[in-house]
């Protein structure tokens, strides 16, 4: 089979709001969501900064029997799922249960609670663990409670794929329904910040301020020096577009192509040259039969990392060159900060974009780092048809999925 893939629905819980609405218009302001961290102590650290999430209540989304067996990162996902299946105007029931399903992205898991068990395990003995804490520490988690608490019983699977996960969980989600395998995916990724994986990075050197500045969160600019870690949860509904079209679905956007590619790079080092992210990129578009100039908008992976951002807008330049004047790039990282698993995230923003026809602007950009189309200071309104989820990971992998706005609610055709 051969079918095509629409979003029909959107869940999130970000540093700069929790549903479509408040994250909405966060982008629309040009909000961001990063301060001093409050969850945890940063004294002794290098780093003070964080893209937090705030006033999230998940008793709105999720019944008091199951969240008690859920850790924050579940939580968060099962909320996200929830909203995206609502915002979809989703019926789970007997009849079409077992044909949906979830594919989760996260690059580390649920750090707080597998640093728990292991320090209950290894001073106090394993009598000592709570066996509450323990399913919460495997990487499928967060999807299974998601799927336990929303009822379906479809594929149930979790990418853990570095800093692409949530792109790479949205393509094989993609590719389960275009192959017949389901009718429905729920796709994204979710990371959390904890003590001890905001410790790790700042140790490796990871977040701004490497090598001294003032810290931030810095897209795109001259004056970047690091990442600001983030937290929190993207989520689209993937449904394939007979069945979407049949219950009367109003699609943001169609999936209409993807690739995935690799390049030669220390396993904790960011790519420096452009090869493997083109190549990426120019099997997306070829899968869609689209050409560079055909791109209205790139969701850029840029978090204000100095080799990330400098090889991603090398590849910008050199696909586009002259002629992508009227091709739009941003990057959602100077407002939430680097998550990891942003893809989800990044892709529900695209969505948003491609229906409402706004560009949020690069949050943090003042001093470009090379003359290509950044949207800077303000959201830019303008008609959108198609937009790239640019997805980039140390380590050298890449993820990217090209996105189309749907103008009408047919089931087949172009």
């Amino acid at each position: 089979m051969d079918r095509r893939v629409w979003i029909t629905g959107i869940g999130m819980v970000t540093p700069i709001g929790a549903g479509k609405e408040a994250f909405g218009r966060a982008l629309r302001r040009g909000e961001a969501g990063i301060g001093e961290v409050a969850a945890f102590s940063t004294a002794g650290l290098t780093s003070h900064l964080g893209a937090e999430v705030r006033g999230f209540q998940p008793r709105d989304f999720v019944s008091v029997k199951n969240l008690r067996k859920m850790d924050r990162l579940s939580a968060m996902t099962t909320a996200s799922v929830r909203m995206a299946a609502d915002d979809a105007g989703l019926r789970i029931d007997a009849a079409s249960r077992d044909r949906i399903g979830i594919i989760m992205g996260t690059a580390f898991g649920n750090t707080e609670h597998k640093v728990l068990t292991a320090r209950v395990l290894f001073t106090e003995g394993p009598a000592m663990v709570n066996p509450i804490h323990v399913p919460n520490t495997v990487m499928n988690a967060p999807a299974g409670h998601a799927s336990i608490e929303l009822g379906f019983r479809g594929v149930n699977t979790t990418i853990n794929h570095q800093a692409v996960s949530g792109e790479a969980a949205i393509v094989y989600g993609a590719m389960e329904i275009r192959r017949g395998a389901a009718d429905v995916i729920f796709a994204g990724g979710a990371d959390i910040l904890s003590p001890f994986f905001y410790e790790a990075l700042t140790r490796f050197a990871a977040l701004s301020p490497q090598g001294g500045g003032a810290e931030g969160a810095r897209p795109f600019d001259c004056r970047r020096n690091g990442p600001v870690a983030g937290e929190g949860c993207g989520i689209v509904c993937l449904e394939a577009a007979e069945t979407a079209a049949g219950r009367g679905a109003s699609p943001y956007a169609e999936v209409t192509g993807w690739g995935l590619a690799a390049s030669p790079t220390p396993a904790m080092a960011w790519p420096v040259e452009p090869r493997g992210l083109l190549l990426a990129i120019r099997r997306a578009l070829n899968a869609a039969g689209v050409t560079p100039e055909g791109i209205d908008l790139v969701q850029a992976a840029a978090s204000g990392g100095r080799d990330l951002d400098a090889m991603e807008a090398a590849a910008y330049a050199e696909l586009f060159g002259g002629r992508g004047a009227g091709t739009l790039i941003t990057s959602l990282k100077g407002a939430i900060g680097e998550t990891f698993a942003s893809g989800g995230i990044r892709a529900a923003a695209l969505a948003l974009s491609l229906r409402e026809g706004l560009v949020p602007p690069v949050v943090g950009l003042d001093e470009p780092l090379a003359p290509l189309p950044l949207v800077k200071g303000a959201a830019v309104q303008r008609p959108l048809g198609r937009a790239l989820l640019s997805g980039a990971s140390f380590g050298g992998t890449y993820a990217c999925v090209l996105f189309e706005a749907c103008r009408d609610s047919r089931p087949s055709g172009s």
